[in-house]
């Protein structure tokens, strides 16, 4: 098995974990995380760089994905430490079929999130995707879990199994 995976793996492991002790939360019910709530929070360059977020999923959501890629792209080079750029390219990317670089980029999200004001409504979405890419790669027993707490966490978004482009914004 490539230790990427198995790093991966685990990582889902401990967030499960974690869920189950109480100590990461998984959202306030109502799935009231959105890109566009986060689009007011930090600095000038966080600001601008969400704004590039929300066209990004406009155009993802419009089926412009070179668009969108270059707008996910562009929000990265303004703000290298916006944690929800990483989450939209994680999203493309599962949607895209490339479940390896959307693990790629679910890293940094949970690198990033911790010191977030959002962080715990982005953890369903988070635990969702990376679900879903372990799902694609086969691993199915790692992902139910995963995918289920993702459903408990954001029943609305992840009552279909996936997180569109516009259940982001």
């Amino acid at each position: 098995m490539n230790t990427r995976v198995v790093r991966w793996v685990v990582q889902g492991i401990l967030l499960l974990g974690l869920a189950a002790a109480g100590c990461a939360t998984f959202g306030p019910p109502g799935d009231s995380f959105s890109i566009a709530a986060e689009a007011q929070y930090g600095d000038p360059a966080r600001r601008a760089s969400t704004r590039l977020l929300l066209r990004g999923l406009k155009a993802d959501e419009s089926w412009h994905f070179r668009e969108a890629v270059v707008l996910y792209e562009r929000a990265l080079q303004v703000d290298p430490t916006n944690p929800w750029a990483y989450l939209c390219r994680a999203r493309f990317e599962v949607a895209q079929g490339d479940p390896e670089r959307a693990l790629d980029y679910l890293d940094k999200v949970e690198a990033l999130l911790p010191s977030e004001p959002g962080a715990a409504g982005a953890r369903a979405h988070l635990a969702g995707l990376r679900g879903t890419a372990l799902a694609i790669l086969g691993y199915t027993s790692r992902a139910e879990p995963l995918l289920a707490a993702a459903k408990r966490g954001a029943p609305r978004k992840w009552a279909d199994g996936q997180l569109d482009a516009s259940e982001l914004q």
